[in-house]
């Protein structure tokens, strides 16, 4: 009889022990700040660690087309289209294209580049509605995006998929160069 009332009495207390430990935790969450008033995201970005790797950077004009990135990636989300230049020698890129709908943002594509012209960014947001959003040609972004200058959002996304050629090929003219004079 003893040894019974023991239980029931260790019995309770646990339960009572648990119930005041659940209570506790309900009362603090009460207590805390959303998230959303802590940060509010639209207008104020989460800040990010400095080793966050992020959506990629691409640096149009030192790619050399050597293809290591694509071979590097483990998912196969880089595509590469090149041909070879008119002008000078090397090959011309026409399109360097990551489906970030499979990348899994391991940056084994940054570190075989010998020119380092791809390298992983701090952006995080890029909302679309369309898995068409989530495939991003760099070749073909504005300039400033292309050149690793501005950061990437949906709305140069949706502008890139309008132009059929590169923004920019390495031997001709630059724009951007004429931009900044005028």
């Amino acid at each position: 009889m003893i040894n019974w009332s023991r239980n029931v009495v260790q019995a309770v207390t646990t339960v009572a022990h648990g119930m005041f430990v659940t209570l506790r935790t309900m009362n603090s969450t009460y207590r805390r700040k959303t998230f959303t008033e802590t940060y509010e995201y639209p207008e104020t970005p989460v800040p990010i660690k400095a080793r966050y790797r992020g959506f990629h950077r691409f640096d149009l004009t030192t790619c050399i087309g050597c293809e290591k990135c694509e071979v590097a990636c483990p998912v196969d989300c880089i595509y590469i289209d090149k041909k070879k230049s008119p002008v000078g020698k090397g090959f011309r890129v026409e399109g360097f294209t990551i489906d970030y709908t499979k990348c899994m943002f391991c940056a084994l594509c940054v570190e075989p580049c010998p020119v380092d012209c791809i390298f992983m960014g701090s952006n995080y947001d890029l909302s679309c509605y369309s898995r068409d959003g989530c495939i991003v040609d760099y070749a073909k972004l504005p300039l400033q995006v292309a050149w690793g200058k501005s950061t990437l959002n949906p709305t140069n996304v949706a502008e890139s998929k309008v132009l059929y050629e590169p923004v920019w090929v390495k031997g001709e003219e630059s724009p951007f160069e004429f931009a900044e004079e005028a």
